[in-house]
Parts: structure tokens; C-alpha cells; sequence
């Protein structure tokens, strides 16, 4: 059998993100009795030295690093890939990749990180492949130009087949200090993953496998139960690309949660069109208490470029129901996408000065065309990004900047109008986390509020 570590990047949280990708592939690999060690450099943020020394110090048939897209991830992997690379037993081991940061251009991946293997897609069933690759020199579908390419069997047809995440690997009782919206001081967070995929194909999304794909309601259940009973966990956010896919899928997940007496809290990201009255209520009764929305835009021709499939009417209505229905909701806004102006940026801060109740900071940011979108596609037609090389090594530098300026505006002039805009955000949010300060030293000597615990930040 095989030995496999996984590292756990720093990504310099203070409460770290469940890495619940790396838990699927352990528990996969522990199914099939390969040993598995989690380095996790992101709550006890170990230095890159104590990373090498324990790679030095131990025998391992594969070191494992998988991460999604983006500036942060693209230097970590440069980061970690020279410390792997100059372990003095790097020959003994295959340094293995995988992830949506690799997964548009593996070959350009590999090339800079020396990686033996990249994983391209869903890994469980790849990584399995791997291993018996290793120790007994079979199973590889493909192989090509060096790296792992395993392209039918990678994808997972029936999720109920996947082991539960690998949770009794990690320090559950850190990871499940998450906070979100109408989290209490004594609830317990973690993530959780019910389907895989997203219907619908806005063009600055990126995703490695298309389709959309959905756990059983009793499958669910079943680990829902395991995470209240093992770990005391009281809020689950789940973290599918898109939850409420359905008018169907989000009413009958949360009956199924009320018939099988399921007492939590959980979170979901949701689509605007589907929060009607009827669906709410029931998600509501379920334990729903926050719902994260891909909103994007407040102008119509803006969210059509986007092919987002929403009108700014569906948006406005879908957010007062929620609201109304005493559901938190998570105000995303990008500014930057085809066709995108000054006036359609002011659309989108009037609209969150009115509705943001401030459940959570929110800021505008620059869309960003992520290799394998077809905003990226764009930009490669248009001239204005090269290819993946181009896009992180000069373009795209951080997610608050510009990698392409897809406007009319001047960089100078983007920068001003999304610098004007956040200001007002940030002074709405901290006007309304004073009132609320205000409000509550009222009600302490007015009323000689003995409950008081003093004033806290969380």
C-alpha cells in the first residue's frame, strides 16, 4: 500500500477553511487501506522549514498539493513546489499535483513546479489510480507528456458512492471555530459538500468538469448526523457551487431535513430566481438562516453579457423575499465585466446601501477573467491576455486589482470610481456596527441590563 501526505497550505486565516477536496481524497485512499498524514500548515502554520524536515524525516510514495485558482494559491505553489523540491529525498517520493489552479494548462504547471504527476479533474478515483500506478505498476489510463491524465474515469458519476471526508485526520476542533451570519458564541461551523457542478455558465466562472451532480437526500442526511454527533456541529454551510440548482432540489432537501428531525442552523449560496415565498418558508422551517447570492450586477445588459440568467427585477424581488423571510443574505457584487460603466458601478452601490443589513463585510471587487471562463476566453480572442503563463505571471497580481481593464474607463479612472465606491460601503458598515453599539449602552443603563457580557467584537 501506499504512503501519502497531504499539505495543507497556509492561507493566513486566522479560522482556517475546511480543506474538504484533500478529506475526499484521504478518506477514498484509507478505504482502500493506503496510509494517509496531513500536514497542515494552515491552523498550526508551520514554516516552510518545519515542512521540509518533516518531508526529510519521514518515507512517503506521494507528497500531494491541490489548489483552486488565483494569485495567493499561484505563489504558494511556487512557494511550497521549491521547498518540496530541495528535500534531499525528493527522489524517493512523487510530488503530485491537482486542483483548478493546474487543471487549465498542466503542462505549463508542471513546468514550473517539477512536479512528477498532475490530476486533472476529480481526483478520488485518479488518486486511487495513482497508488496502484506506484506500488504495482498498473493502472494508468494515460500518460502524457509526464504528467497523470486519467480522462474517462475520473469523473463521478454517482456521488453516493464517495466515503464521507476523511474528518477524524484533522483538528476538527479548530476547523469548526468558522463564524458566519447568526452564528452564536456556542455554535459549532463546518462546511459540507451536496452536490457537485453548477446548471448554469456565467462567463467569469470557472469550473473543472461541466454537468451538475447531486448527493442523495439520505446520503446527506447520514452525514449530517455524523458531524452532530462526532464533532458537536451545530451550523453546516453548504458549500455546493449552488444549493438552491432548483425550485425541487432546495424544497426537498429541507423536507427531508424536517422528516428526518435534523436541529441545525446551515448557510447555502442560492439563485435569486428560485427565492420565492414558498421555497423560503421551508428552507426557513429547515434551519436555513443565511443564503450567499451571486448577484453581480444591478444592470440588466450588464448581467446579460455575463449570461447570468437573472434580471435586475428577479434580483431586488428575490432579496427582499429572502429578507422577509428572516434569511441573512450575502450581497456579492463585481465590477468590471462587458459593458460594465460608471453608472452601472453606482447601480450596485445604491443597491447595497439599501439592502445590505451588514450580516458580513461587503466590498466590490474587479471581476477577474479565471483561465478555463469564457471571460477568459474573451480576453485571449481580444488580445488582452496572452495564455495561463501570461495571466499569472503579468496580469493577474490580485483579486482587489485589475488583471484586464474590460471598461471604458482609464485604469486611473477605474480605480478612482471602485475606490469612491468601497469608501461608501465601509462607512455604511461601521455607521451601522456603531448604531448598533449605540443601541445596545442604551439598553445596558437604561434598563440595567444585567445579561450584558461586555462589549465584545464577536
Amino acid at each position: 500500500m501506499a504512503k501519502v501526505l497531504f499539505i495543507v497550505y497556509d492561507n493566513d486565516s486566522y479560522v482556517a477553511w475546511f480543506p474538504t477536496g484533500i478529506a475526499y481524497l484521504a478518506s477514498c485512499l484509507l478505504q482502500y487501506k493506503h496510509e494517509v498524514e496531513i500536514f497542515d500548515m494552515a491552523i498550526n502554520h508551520y514554516t516552510n522549514k518545519q515542512l521540509q524536515d518533516h518531508i526529510e524525516n519521514n518515507d512517503y510514495d506521494i507528497v500531494g498539493l491541490g489548489m483552486c485558482g488565483g494569485y495567493y494559491q499561484y505563489n504558494k505553489l511556487i512557494e511550497l513546489s521549491k521547498v518540496i523540491n530541495k528535500c534531499k529525498n525528493r527522489d524517493s517520493f512523487y510530488y503530485v499535483l491537482g486542483g483548478q489552479l493546474v487543471n487549465p494548462d498542466p503542462q505549463y504547471f508542471k513546468n514550473i513546479s517539477n512536479c512528477n504527476y498532475i490530476i486533472l479533474g476529480e481526483g478520488e478515483k485518479s488518486i486511487l489510480e495513482l497508488c496502484n500506478h506506484i506500488k504495482n505498476n498498473y493502472g494508468l489510463i494515460y500518460r502524457v507528456l509526464g504528467y497523470y491524465f486519467n480522462e474517462d474515469n475520473n469523473y463521478i458519476k454517482n456521488l453516493d458512492d464517495i466515503p464521507f471526508p476523511a474528518y477524524n485526520l484533522f483538528n476538527m476542533d479548530v476547523y469548526r471555530l468558522q463564524r458566519f451570519a447568526k452564528c452564536n458564541s456556542n455554535d459549532f461551523v463546518i462546511p459540507m459538500i451536496t452536490a457537485r457542478g453548477c446548471p448554469y455558465n456565467c462567463n467569469f466562472c470557472y469550473r473543472m468538469i461541466d454537468g451538475y451532480r447531486m448527493r442523495s437526500p439520505s446520503n446527506i442526511i447520514e452525514e449530517v448526523k455524523l458531524l452532530q454527533k462526532d464533532y458537536g456541529i451545530t451550523y453546516i454551510y453548504f458549500d455546493d457551487e449552488l444549493l438552491m440548482s432548483s425550485k425541487h432540489r432546495a424544497i426537498e432537501l429541507s423536507n427531508e431535513f424536517i422528516k428526518a428531525g435534523l436541529k441545525f442552523k446551515w448557510a447555502c449560496n442560492g439563485r435569486l430566481n428560485f427565492a420565492s415565498n414558498e421555497v423560503l418558508k421551508i428552507m426557513k422551517s429547515a434551519g436555513c438562516v443565511f443564503i450567499n447570492y451571486g448577484i453581480e450586477s444591478l444592470d440588466d445588459t450588464v448581467l446579460k453579457n455575463m449570461n447570468k440568467r437573472l434580471t435586475s427585477k428577479q434580483i431586488i424581488k428575490g432579496i427582499e423575499t429572502t429578507q422577509n423571510n428572516d434569511i441573512a443574505t450575502g450581497l456579492n457584487i463585481i465590477w468590471g465585466n462587458i459593458g460594465d460603466t460608471k453608472e452601472s458601478l453606482q447601480q450596485s452601490v445604491d443597491f447595497l446601501l439599501k439592502y445590505d443589513k451588514c450580516d458580513q463585510l461587503r466590498t466590490i471587487r474587479p471581476v477577474t477573467p479565471y483561465p478555463n471562463s469564457d471571460l477568459f476566453k474573451h480576453c485571449v480572442n481580444q488580445g488582452m491576455i496572452e495564455n495561463v503563463k501570461d495571466f499569472y505571471e503579468n496580469k493577474h497580481k490580485n483579486s482587489d486589482l485589475l488583471t484586464v481593464n474590460l471598461t471604458n474607463l482609464s485604469n486611473d479612472e477605474y480605480y478612482e470610481c471602485l475606490k469612491r465606491a468601497n469608501e461608501k460601503l465601509f462607512t455604511n458598515y461601521y455607521k451601522n456596527k456603531l448604531m448598533n453599539t449605540i443601541i445596545q449602552t442604551q439598553h445596558l443603563y437604561n434598563c440595567e441590563d444585567t445579561s450584558f457580557r461586555g462589549y465584545r467584537q464577536t
